[in-house]
């Protein structure tokens, strides 16, 4: 990384003489290594101290000395066999979930597109579900499941992707509206499933339908996270791409951007990322739309610092959410879904007041 990024151009004024918010100057600061630097570092302090917190303290009081010195106490095996798994699964679906809003968002030029209201996790939960039920039926293994979530993540972005374009161009406000359409067929679907479920069966599938993080294994965490980790990488190396994206598949093209083949690319790195984030904690909305939105405005709409602040704020967001859901009503917990939802609705209503105001633009 060079220590200065290369200016950013902007896109022509419109029929008012104005440039869109996000294009302005003030909105696209210089990016240098040691901003970076700050910045992550920041992130990473907050998502550690969340991280700490989070193992500390939960629906069970535990003593963390005996926990740490003790391996036969039950204090112990809170600590390492239900609680850390938790955490760590958090911080990896939340950064999944951040960072592919924060890539969608730049790839649709929608502040209020994300894997939720695209309908992107509701496929991959449609999917997940299936290979579920099939799995007990037919004897599948569990890797059904993921793979089915990828399947279905996947075909769910190119049919909202291409059912959004109006005259060969992508109508921001009509993807948002494919998206809603998408998200009631795939849970019309999910109930469906249900409804000739067994009893066992659907209480997985109200798992999925619900979010939560309840009982992870450590090998689910990295199974989860090496996928995750790929996509991000692959969403790092067009980042620089994806500035030029938010401003237009025309300028883009113009400034030697391969328009479709970065398309393709991010479609593909981004299913692959919310499918192996759903196949393990079912829908959880709203992350990916609160998360990058509070590291734009904060810290710049430069792909190559939002992309890493929001896969970090993510992480931090979710493993916060999550511990106040095992805590607001202990010893009873709350799904982690239902916390993001309380938080991510309101949020959505003012995104979309605000962009009625100001126009879309990223």
């Amino acid at each position: 990384m060079t220590s200065q990024s290369a200016p950013i151009r902007l896109p022509p004024p419109d029929a008012t003489g104005q440039r869109p918010a996000s294009a302005t100057p003030a909105a696209q600061p210089y990016l240098t290594r040691g901003r970076m630097i700050t910045v992550l570092g920041a992130l990473t302090a907050v998502l550690a101290a969340i991280s700490v917190l989070s193992l500390l303290f939960g629906s069970v009081k535990i003593d963390m000395l005996r926990a740490l010195t003790t391996p036969a106490s039950p204090d112990h095996a809170i600590l390492f066999v239900a609680r850390m798994p938790r955490v760590l699964m958090g911080a990896v679906v939340g950064a999944i979930l951040a960072a592919v809003g924060a890539a969608l968002q730049a790839l649709v030029r929608n502040p209020l597109a994300e894997g939720g209201t695209l309908g992107i996790s509701s496929g991959a939960a449609f999917g997940a579900v299936v290979a579920l039920v099939l799995s007990y039926r037919l004897g599948l293994g569990p890797g059904a499941v993921p793979v089915a979530g990828f399947v279905a993540a996947l075909v769910s972005t190119l049919a909202v992707y291409r059912l959004g374009q109006m005259h060969g161009r992508v109508e921001p406000f009509s993807l948002l509206l494919v998206g809603v359409i998408f998200n009631t067929l795939w849970s019309a679907l999910i109930l469906l499933i249900n409804s000739v479920a067994t009893l066992y069966q659907t209480r997985s599938i109200l798992f999925w339908l619900i979010g939560s993080l309840e009982a992870p294994t450590y090998r689910e965490v990295i199974a989860v996270g090496a996928l995750g980790l790929a996509g991000f990488t692959w969403l790092m190396w067009h980042a620089r791409d994806m500035n030029l994206l938010s401003l237009g598949d025309e300028p883009a093209h113009d400034l030697g951007v391969e328009v479709d083949a970065v398309r393709r690319a991010i479609f593909i790195a981004t299913s692959l990322m919310i499918g192996a984030a759903v196949s393990v904690s079912g829908m959880i909305g709203f992350v990916g739309l609160i998360v990058p939105h509070i590291v734009r405005l904060a810290f710049g709409a430069d792909h190559r610092l939002l992309l890493p602040a929001s896969f970090l704020g993510g992480a931090a967001f979710l493993v916060a959410a999550d511990l106040l859901a095992r805590i607001v009503i202990a010893p009873a917990e709350l799904p982690v879904g239902v916390i993001t939802a309380l938080c991510g609705g309101p949020f959505f209503i003012y995104l979309l007041r605000r962009a009625g105001h100001q126009g879309i633009a990223v």
